[in-house]
Order: structure tokens, then sequence, then C-alpha cells
């Protein structure tokens, strides 16, 4: 009953391979995508109150992971449902694209549960590559193969990132003689302020920064948001990036909370984050280019709850991200539905949109003013709870950058919604939406909203599924 999630999603997989194999089955691979979407998320709510340790400990199930298997599911359907047709998708790879996009989230759900070094690196590599390969799916044009350059891209820099972190796990190794967290916490313990165990944990750290696109190893995400088809694009912006923080909050409890360099790092990292990616989204005119610097500049600001290392801020990061998820995820429903054949969409191809979309509008609306902090949305609440996390630690400093940043973001996202509530449309033609979409606007309004006014249960869960990590009990099971 633990491990049901992954068991029907590894079981859909097989599924979807199978569908793959034949001609013509790209309606029959949706609904199966679909169908097995929806198991997933009835078997996270089933399996919510599951504890287990599997594979001799390398595998913990407990409320921190399933909390996160339940978001994971919840935005595996919304992109799923957001991805309509695939209408800039090369028709023949349509079935394998839901097949690796089925794995993806596969190992994301996986991910978060891992508590072994080897373990972490196979899964990480398992929700890597089928990404690799949804971008260079997309339909070739004649006046653009840019998916192509945006593949290699994110491939090439992906292999750098994991070379890096297995170097830094190979000093773990070194000084602890041991590749289990439980081990690791207690064999690093004596030697956490020595240089190598710094290096280690800092080149460990940095592959999944990667996935987070935390800057220095931010230099794929424009050129992959761009390149890739929209839905590719909203799926890489989205789910991966709540797995890395998921797996973040596992590692940096490694490191005593009065780590004076670690916490160096992470402020550094942080502010380089969000000041990067703040100023250059300010002159972006393609929409998903613009969303891939503002990424940039959220992982800085999910940075921020780390820099606390404590439960509440680890909460608060995990928080910040949860409501980054869906925030985004709005924003790439309207661009997949504004796009034309599944073109990019530039922000003067959003003029008019409140005219020729009511829905569409009110839902992007939500989405950038959620994502520039303003009230009532969970990004305004999500950024609270950040700057509350590291005042109480008392990095002032920090806090006051947090907020200029802030407000530095106010003016793209404004500039979002000048085009799409206050210029004309001119020959523009209406957007008609399915009923589906309709009900996604409403259910990604609704999630965005009640996140923001009503933070209390999110929180409360969170922190105590973080404050419940118990890597002794790991290490115990394990016979270790």
């Amino acid at each position: 009953m633990a491990f049901l999630p992954e068991l029907i999603l590894l079981a859909g997989a097989l599924a979807l391979f199978i569908i793959s194999l034949g001609d013509g089955r790209v309606r029959l691979a949706r609904n199966a995508a679909l169908g097995i979407g929806l198991a997933a998320l009835a078997a996270c709510l089933l399996a919510l109150g599951q504890e287990a340790l599997l594979f001799d400990g390398v595998y913990q199930v407990d409320a921190f992971s399933q909390w996160l298997k339940l978001a994971l599911a919840v935005g595996y359907l919304a992109v799923l449902w957001l991805s309509g047709d695939l209408p800039d998708i090369r028709p023949d790879a349509k079935p394998e694209y839901y097949l690796l996009m089925n794995v993806n989230v596969t190992g994301l759900i996986l991910l978060v549960s891992c508590v072994e070094l080897i373990t972490l690196v196979v899964i990480i590599e398992l929700a890597s590559f089928p990404l690799y390969l949804m971008v260079p799916l997309r339909r070739e044009r004649p006046d653009q193969r840019s998916q192509m350059e945006a593949a290699i891209k994110y491939m090439m820099f992906g292999i750098a990132a994991n070379g890096i972190m297995l170097f830094g796990l190979s000093y773990l190794f070194g000084l602890t003689g041991t590749t289990s967290l439980a081990l690791l916490r207690t064999g690093l313990s004596p030697v956490v302020e020595t240089p190598l165990a710094t290096v280690g944990l800092a080149m460990l750290w940095s592959g999944l920064t990667f996935k987070l696109a935390v800057f220095p190893f931010h230099f794929w995400t424009p050129d992959v948001y761009q390149g890739g088809s929209n839905e590719t694009a909203g799926l890489i912006a989205s789910l991966p990036k709540l797995g890395a923080v998921a797996v973040l909050v596992r590692l940096v409890t490694l490191a005593a909370p009065e780590h004076a360099a670690l916490v160096a790092l992470l402020t550094g990292l942080a502010v380089a984050s969000m000041f990067y990616g703040n100023l250059v989204a300010l002159v972006q005119k393609d929409f998903k280019r613009l969303l891939g610097f503002s990424g940039i500049a959220h992982a800085g600001y999910t940075l921020v709850g780390f820099v606390a290392m404590d439960v509440p801020g680890f909460a608060a990061a995990l928080y910040y991200m949860v409501g980054y998820v869906f925030m985004v995820l709005a924003c790439f429903l309207v661009i997949s539905r504004v796009s034309r054949d599944g073109a990019n969409v530039a922000l003067e191809d959003l003029a008019g949109l409140h005219r020729r979309s009511p829905l569409l509008a009110g839902t992007l609306l939500v989405g950038v003013f959620g994502l520039a902090g303003l009230p009532p949305f969970a990004g305004f609440m999500g950024k609270f709870v950040l700057l509350k996390a590291v005042l109480a630690r008392g990095h002032l400093a920090l806090a006051i950058l947090t907020v200029i940043n802030s407000a530095l973001a106010i003016y793209y996202y404004l500039a979002v919604i000048r085009q799409a509530f206050f210029r004309s449309a001119e020959d523009r033609p209406s957007i008609r939406l399915d009923a589906a979409t309709q009900v996604a606007c409403g259910l990604l309004i609704a999630v965005i909203v009640l996140l923001g006014i009503a933070p209390n249960g999110a929180l409360t869960a969170l922190a105590s599924a973080v404050s419940g990590i118990d890597l002794g009990a790991v290490g115990a099971a394990a016979g270790l």
C-alpha cells in the first residue's frame, strides 16, 4: 500500500510503452495517460498516511514524501490537462511523448522518498533523460529549429551538473565511508566545518540546484523554455523544481544549523539568482523566455527559506514552491490556448485578451499577480512566510534584498497585464475554450487563491512532515 502510487505509475509506463509500439494510437495514449494520472492521484490519497522503509532502507515512505507525491500527482494531471492534443509535437511522436512524460513523473515520485545517494543519482537520471528527449520532439517549422539547440544545451548542462554532483558525492563518501543519509549525518557531524565537507556538500547540491535553475546553473533555462513546445516548457518549469526542493530539504538537514559557510553560500546563491533573473526578465519580449528568467528569480526566493536552516524555513520553501507550480501552470495554460498552432507567444500576442477570452485573462491575472507576490494570492503568502523564517534567524539584509527584488519583478509582470487588459485586440481573433479548459482555469484560480487566503493547513502539514523526517530510523532499519 505504501508503494501503490509508484506501482501504478510504473505499470502505466509499461502500458504506454506497449501503446506506443503501434501506429495511429495518439488518442489511446492520451486517454491512457489521463487514466494513469487519475489512478495515481487516487493512490496518493489512499497512501497518504502510510509509513514504510523499503529496499533495505534506501527508500523511505513518510508524511514528507506522501504529501509531496500528492502535489506531484495533481501537477501531473494539470500538465496533461493543459497539453490538449499536443499541437506542436510531431504527430508520429505523440504516443512516445506521453510515455516520456509518465516516466519523468515516475522518477519525481520516486525521488522524494530516496534516502541513499546512489539510489538518488539513479532516480535523478530516470527523471532527467525523458525531459532531454521531450524538448526536441517539437514539430519543426521552416524558420525555427531552436528546439534542437535547446535540447543539446539542456543535455550538456545536465550531464555537467550530474558530474559535479557525483564528484561531491565521492568527497562525502571518502569522509564517511557510506552513502546512506542516516550515516552521512552522523559521520559528517565532527567534520562538517572542514573545507572538504563544505566543498563536497556544495558540489552534491549543485546537481539539484541545476534542476531548480539556481544561479550559476541557470544558463539552460530561457533557451529550453523558448525552444521547447509550450507543453514541454510547462512541465519543465513546474514539477521537476518541486522534486528538487524536496531532495534539497533532505540534504540540507545533513548540515548543522550553525554551519556558517553553507549559510553564506546559500545566501549568495539566493541573492545572485533573484537579481539576475529579475533584471534580465525586464527586457524580455517572448512570454516563455520571460517566465524562464522569472523562474531563476523564484529559485532564489525558494533558497531564502533554506538559509534559515530550520523547520519553519524548509516548510516555507516547500510551500512557496507548491504555490509556484500552480501559478506557473496557470501562465502556461494561457500560453497554450493563446498560441496559434503551438507557436511561441510574444507579449504583444496577449493584446486585448480580456475581450478575446475573459476567462483566460482572469487566469493570467491570477497567475501573474501570484508570481509578483501580490495579495491575496499564493505568491504573497509564500514570500511572507519566507521572510518571516529568515528574519527569525536574524538575516535582515537578505530579507531587505528579497523585498527589493519583489518590487523589481512587479514591473515586468505588470507589462504582461498591460498587454492583456489595456491594449486593443486589433485583428486578433476571439479564443473559444472547451469545457475541459474552462474547468482547468477555474481549478487553478481556486487553488492559487485558496493557498493565499488559507495557508495554515498546508503550512502545518508541511512543517509537521519536515519535522518528522527521521533519518535515524532509516539507519536502524537498514542495520547500519
